[in-house]
């Protein structure tokens, strides 16, 4: 890993940039983004609410208590994802191999580079013209690894660059707060905390045995990367683009009250498999074959999304608009597609807080006990929809027989 140089890049308060970009007049003043009603939840904020100790994922209505003078805005996930794909586009010009791990966050592999042109003057160039082209604000942190490139470029936040020499990775993250190490949360956090441990320079000096007789397995992982050690290769980026599920029947039907409990089933099951994956989807599409093998399909774009709730209506809208022929299907299907990295929490411009709440408790039921274990009763006919391996865990997606309904 010595000789690695991978670059870090972050868009800084993306949301808050890009509407800022979009209305100058919002530039310099305190700006949240998010839903707009007292049980919204805050997708971005900008700096000047910081201060007051608002921050992303909190409660809208306690943001504005905490800064009463901030401009609320509902986002726009169609827009953001706009303007992301614009600087995915420079990187992906401009960098030999990148990896896009967020909506606004990618890592890109420049060794080698210093052979030709030099990494840090390359890095440079790609800053500056993502900031001349897309007009946003960018950080970007280089270095020998992953998560000291991340790190370099929270402490390089906002709109600057950083780049830390070879063999000095332990003597930059030493000063810092723990609370700067990836995986280290609130609980973690307060843990180590309770013993002491501020600085990252402590950690350095501890055992990894130490670690992980007070943090269990994640005790060794946050020892390395306190050490600056981080192996994880930039992966290429090449995302999976669709997830889809499909029913063929034993028996042809035309109940429609089964037809629409199975695509609740499916909707409902692939959504999850989005927000396990942390993916977005902005293009939906249901399929029909019927009994004389004749096959149809529609599809709408639709603002990104992995919420239920809203991708349901949409599904059996378009099931209505699509099944016109009244006779026998033999088989239905969705897909979910143009899927993008982000959680959940950016989609929420028209949620509120309770709902964040009850998909996180409800996602964790399904992880631990199965996907099956909580459903709709719209979708309970449908008692063999369920995926019980995450389909965006970098393996190649199992083809399977249809199974029977």
């Amino acid at each position: 890993m010595a000789d690695k140089n991978i670059m870090h890049i972050d868009l800084d308060t993306f949301y808050v940039s890009v509407e800022r970009k979009m209305d100058a007049r919002l530039k310099n003043k305190p700006l949240l983004v998010g839903g707009t009603s007292d049980r919204g939840v805050v997708a971005a904020c900008s700096y000047e609410t910081r201060g007051y100790g608002v921050h992303s994922g909190m409660s809208m209505k306690l943001a504005r208590q905490l800064c009463p003078e901030a401009i609320v805005i509902r986002g726009n996930a169609g827009t953001y994802s706009k303007h992301s794909d614009e600087v995915t586009e420079i990187i992906k010009e401009q960098t030999p191999l990148f990896e896009k791990s967020s909506i606004d966050e990618f890592y890109a592999d420049l060794t080698g580079i210093d052979k030709f042109h030099g990494c840090y003057k390359l890095a440079s160039e790609v800053r500056s013209k993502i900031i001349k082209e897309t007009g946003l604000p960018i950080s970007f942190g280089l270095s020998i690894n992953k998560v000291v490139s991340k790190i370099a470029t929270g402490e390089a936040k906002p709109n600057n660059q950083l780049m830390i020499e070879h063999g000095h990775e332990k003597q930059f993250m030493a000063p810092l707060s723990i609370k700067k190490i990836p995986q280290v949360g609130d609980k973690t956090y307060q843990t180590l905390r309770h013993l002491g441990v501020r600085r990252i320079h402590t950690i350095q000096e501890m055992s990894e045995e130490m670690l992980i007789n007070v943090l269990g397995k994640n005790g060794s992982l946050i020892w390395r990367r306190a050490q600056g050690v981080d192996n994880r290769p930039v992966i290429a980026f090449n995302e999976r683009q669709s997830i889809s599920t499909e029913r063929t029947f034993d028996n042809d039907t035309i109940d429609v009250k089964k037809l629409k409990s199975i695509l609740i089933a499916m909707t409902e099951n692939l959504a999850y498999q989005l927000r396990r994956g942390d993916k977005l989807t902005a293009c939906i599409n249901v399929k029909i074959k019927y009994s004389d093998f004749n096959t149809y399909s529609k599809q709408m774009r639709i603002p990104f999304c992995s919420a239920d709730h809203i991708l349901i209506p949409k599904i059996l809208d378009l099931f209505d608009k699509l099944y016109n022929r009244r006779i026998l299907v033999r088989l239905i299907g969705i897909r979910f597609s143009h899927l993008v990295s982000g959680h959940y929490q950016i989609n929420l411009f028209e949620d509120d807080e309770s709902a964040l709440n009850l998909y996180s408790a409800l996602d964790k039921i399904r992880e631990k006990y199965g996907d099956r274990m909580v459903v709709k009763a719209a979708g309970m006919e449908a008692k063999t929809i369920g995926r019980m391996v995450n389909p965006f865990n970098g393996l190649p997606p199992v083809v399977l027989a249809h199974r029977k309904q």
